[in-house]
């Protein structure tokens, strides 16, 4: 009987000290390099979350360069092994549909970092007080409804939800002055995205045109802390619209799952070059320069 005991303990002993280092190995996985670490947030809707996946679960495509979902953090984890780096990036959704709305216009980022700045959120929003203190490099756009750009009425209104385009260069103004008060962060801001030729007209497209180009042509100033990925360029190819290959189909503004998986690892190169060059090594949309 005694001999039963003592087997039965030593049996528990060695179960018990498999079952821990198992528990550590797992927790060593997990665990996250925080040394020499530099955080990215990258704040979006729909069309960025497609160049994120790398892919369009819409469409039923989700397949990407990686062969999953998210083909951006897998993107970087293998940046950071290859280079000896430690980005970390993390997307969320801006704004949030409650309670603030499911809007992310110039106005939107106008009204939640410059309007309503301060320490504490906006209708439960992150204010640049909030983001700066976490994040080293922000990342922004528009969906895009933006496109939805009317005629100018004569003079802008800073504080106005109409989409205009005399409102949207007031609204960046005012943005440009407020994230250049953060000289120790870096921002990388989309030019607008397009819409598909069935979803928009001349006049619409027209104008996105021009506040894309008016954004990295004319607000964009050089050896500041704001960088553009020219979104509006690649997605375009040089057009007014969305061309269908690039579109989840002729109706339907959404990114196809081709284009997003060719996008997002442009989108990647731009973050990295911004943030160890100030983007001096790749163009404005994201290829190397050779």
């Amino acid at each position: 009987m005694a001999t039963k005991i003592k087997n039965y303990y030593l049996i528990m002993f060695y179960v018990f000290l498999l079952l821990s280092l198992h528990t550590n190995c797992k927790r060593q996985e997990t665990m996250v390099n925080t040394e020499n670490q530099y955080k990215i947030i990258f704040l979006h809707h729909s069309t960025g979350e497609a160049v994120w996946n790398g892919s369009d679960k819409g469409s039923g495509i989700t397949k990407n360069l990686f062969g999953k979902t998210s083909a951006t953090p897998e993107w970087f984890k293998k940046y950071n092994e290859e280079n000896g780096t430690n980005y970390i990036i993390s997307e969320e959704t801006f704004p949030k549909e409650q309670p603030y709305g499911w809007e992310n216009y110039p106005y939107d980022y106008y009204n939640i970092w410059v309007k309503n700045e301060g320490e504490n959120p906006y209708k439960d929003e992150p204010t640049l007080e909030i983001l700066t203190k976490d994040y080293k490099l922000i990342i922004f756009k528009h969906c895009f409804p933006a496109g939805y750009i009317e005629e100018d009425q004569g003079a802008a209104v800073l504080d106005s939800k109409i989409k205009s385009l005399e409102n949207y260069k007031a609204q960046y103004e005012a943005l440009k002055e407020k994230m250049q008060r953060f000289p120790d962060n870096k921002f990388l801001v989309w030019t607008a995205p397009a819409l598909v030729e069935a979803k928009t007209n001349p006049g619409y497209a027209a104008r996105t045109k021009e506040f894309a180009d008016w954004v990295k042509n004319e607000w964009d100033v050089q050896d500041d802390n704001i960088f553009i990925w020219d979104f509006y360029e690649l997605e375009t190819e040089g057009g007014i619209y969305l061309p269908v290959k690039n579109a989840r189909n002729a109706g339907n503004s959404h990114l196809s799952g081709e284009f997003a998986a060719k996008a997002s690892p442009l989108f990647c190169q731009r973050i990295a070059d911004v943030i160890e060059t100030n983007g001096q090594k790749t163009t404005l949309t994201g290829e190397y320069i050779k």
